[in-house]
């Protein structure tokens, strides 16, 4: 969480090209990045190479991953950096959680865990939820849509996951 909310003092703009990455602990420059970079930038911080542990997985996984336009094989520069081998990876080595977003299911959202949506245009998104809460107590979270942001924007999309890793 505190990774996520450092990103948020780095006036990172949106930028989704394709870069070239060092292997391992690649990264962009820290004024660019997309959602899925504050996912990778945040546990990196925890100790955890979301690159090589994607790429790892893909490369021994390649059918359990979806295919992309152009991807004949695991790139250990992009694979990480996409919502969709995001949430397989979770699926697979974190835990999976609620999606519901009902009183009954507040406890079960908690700092540090990983939310996935659609947004309204049809793409996958992704944040970090943090500690900050709403006046109806439902947590904060830290995304990058244009920039990277702390924001009250968990049912602003339809969710389509929701993580905790490590387990």
């Amino acid at each position: 969480i505190a990774s996520a909310r450092d990103q948020c003092t780095w006036g990172t703009r949106y930028d989704n090209r394709y870069v070239k990455l060092a292997y391992p602990g690649g990264d962009l420059p820290k004024d660019r990045g997309v959602c899925t970079d504050v996912i990778v930038r945040s546990l990196r911080a925890a100790g955890h190479d979301l690159q090589k542990l994607i790429h790892e997985d893909i490369k021994r996984n390649w059918g359990k991953y979806p295919r992309y336009p152009g991807s004949r094989k695991p790139d250990k520069n992009i694979d990480h950096r996409r919502v969709p081998n995001q949430r397989v990876f979770w699926k697979r080595f974190g835990l999976v959680l609620t999606t519901k977003v009902a009183p009954e299911t507040k406890a079960k959202w908690l700092p540090g865990d990983i939310v996935t949506w659609k947004l309204d245009s049809g793409l996958d998104h992704t944040g970090l939820l943090t500690d900050k809460r709403n006046a109806k107590g439902w947590p904060y979270v830290v995304h990058n849509l244009g920039t990277t942001l702390e924001e009250d924007v968990l049912t602003s999309w339809q969710i389509t996951g929701h993580y905790r890793y490590p387990k």
